[in-house]
């Protein structure tokens, strides 16, 4: 049950990355800025590449490189999708009334 949740938590994200990427891409054809939303769509692969991978061998294992693709290519793409957004977005924080 708790895998289950996992990979919905998870999907969840490559989604909210997704629609992210969408709402970045709108924005930035009418600011004009530079396309840094492709960061999202990059993380939101990431995301789901460990998804597949969970959904492929579910049971742990102790081989470091299984690991990585297991928890690391998430933990990269979350990044990516927070570094992206923090670039993409902080505009909204530096606004004063």
């Amino acid at each position: 049950m708790t895998q289950l949740f996992g990979l919905i938590g998870l999907l969840s994200i490559a989604i909210m990355m997704f629609v992210l990427g969408m709402l970045s891409q709108r924005l930035g054809r009418v600011t004009r800025a530079a396309p840094y939303y492709y960061g999202f769509f990059l993380s939101a692969i990431f995301v789901l590449i460990g998804v597949g991978a969970r959904l492929v061998y579910p049971v742990d294992s102790d081989d470091p490189a299984w690991v990585l693709l297991v928890n690391g290519t998430p933990a990269l793409g979350i990044t990516i999708g927070l570094v992206v957004a923090w670039h993409y977005w902080s505009w909204l924080l530096a606004e004063r009334g």
